[in-house]
């Protein structure tokens, strides 16, 4: 395993610091107070759309997709050390560069099993920047931990589908530019593989019977930049069956393939936040003074960045050796060092963020400095794309599987 950056990641890194420092950094505070003036809170502020004509222009563009027939055709490997440098600025960086979640996802879905005119109609604009887009799998009245449970039905009926069923925390369906959503439902629902009862359709949002009822808090956040999350009722709506991605059946191995890349590209990116809360620790530390000395003098603050700093390299290790593999033997081949990644990188940012909001007293839980809002991005990704419990009950299973 060779971690060094090659040439063509060390130039875009190089351009993507510059960028960072020139142009998002300086937008996050203009971005929060044009909000506050917009009509809507799901629009994006005007600072946004010039971060991504300016990304745009830099060629710091759609960096998350391997498929260089549609994205900047990087390895996993090459884009980690990206990821991680727009993860440190999470609300503005992922959206400015076309790398933000959901949208990914649903490009990676659309580029790898869409076909020619579903990747006509939804994939170019989506990778243009022009439109957004949903993924609608999480259920409320299900353990949604489990796919198998999706009750959504969806029945065909001659050449339609028609989709019944209630889903929430659908992250991008409050924005206005969200135009079409990939829906998992039944399509077999007494089938005898419950790994094959599960199918992804496209329904555009103004499909009738689609209704987006309301936005969903995460501690009291409504993620606005990422659109928001919301619940979504499909009451009877019908979509042509050419709408359908893929096979009928497919739609578990679909998000299967899906969750492997966003599970890694979220702990990049968390990498990022956790650099970023190191810094905030360190600049509190040596511009505060408590008890006739500096907070960076004081034992327990020392303990914390010392800790944080060991662990982030932990990390970014771990994380790089599973990019590094699912380039090398695929995501089948990482599924180990995926699910391990998925536990340890959550679970160790939400540590270190609440040790940085701890060092920032009132200041860390307020509005004032990103950390809280952080720290609830972070806390979330425990239980976003299949809780820990899940992954190491998974992994334990794998191991315990050598010894019998």
């Amino acid at each position: 395993m060779d971690f060094a950056f090659d040439a063509r990641t060390e130039e875009l890194r190089a351009r993507l610091l510059a960028f960072m420092d020139e142009h998002v950094y300086p937008a996050e505070q203009v971005a929060h107070e044009q909000r506050a003036r917009l009509s809507s809170p799901w629009e994006n502020p005007p600072v946004v759309e010039e971060l991504k004509e300016e990304a745009r222009r830099q060629g710091l563009w759609n960096l998350f997709l391997p498929d260089a027939e549609y994205g900047a055709g990087l390895t996993n490997l090459q884009y980690a050390p990206l990821a991680e440098i727009t993860g440190r600025s999470p609300q503005l960086a992922p959206t400015a560069t076309n790398c933000a979640a959901p949208d990914t996802g649903n490009m990676e879905v659309l580029a790898q099993f869409g076909d020619e005119r579903q990747k006509k109609q939804w994939l170019e604009p989506l990778l243009a920047g022009d439109i957004r887009s949903a993924f609608a799998m999480t259920e409320p009245d299900v353990a949604s931990s489990d796919a198998t449970n999706i009750t959504t039905h969806i029945r065909r009926e001659g050449d339609e589908y028609v989709i019944t069923g209630r889903k929430w925390y659908i992250s991008g369906a409050m924005h206005p530019d969200c135009t079409i959503f990939i829906v998992m439902g039944k399509t077999d629902p007494d089938g005898p593989d419950i790994r094959r009862q599960q199918s992804m359709v496209l329904v555009p949002r103004d499909t009738p019977g689609v209704t987006v009822k309301r936005a969903m808090q995460v501690f009291g956040y409504e993620d606005h930049y990422h659109g928001g999350h919301a619940e979504v009722v499909f009451d009877e709506a019908r979509v042509p069956v050419s709408n359908l991605i893929g096979e009928e059946g497919g739609g578990f191995a679909i998000a299967q393939a899906r969750l492997g890349p966003g599970r890694i590209h979220h702990c990049m990116r968390l990498i990022g936040m956790a650099e970023r809360a190191i810094e905030l620790m360190c600049r509190r530390a040596v511009s505060r003074e408590a008890f006739g000395k500096a907070l960076a003098q004081q034992g327990v603050v020392q303990n914390w960045i010392a800790d944080a700093r060991v662990a982030v390299e932990q990390l970014r290790l771990l994380v790089l050796k599973t990019a590094w593999m699912m380039d090398t033997v695929g995501n089948r081949g990482a599924h180990t060092e995926i699910q391990a990644i998925k536990i340890a990188t959550p679970r160790t940012v939400v540590g270190i963020l609440d040790r940085a909001i701890q060092l920032h007293g009132a200041g860390g839980v307020s509005q004032d400095f990103p950390l809280a809002e952080l720290y609830a991005g972070a806390r979330t990704l425990m239980l976003a794309d299949g809780p820990d419990e899940v992954h190491q009950r998974s992994l334990a299973r794998r191991e315990i599987k050598k010894y019998l």
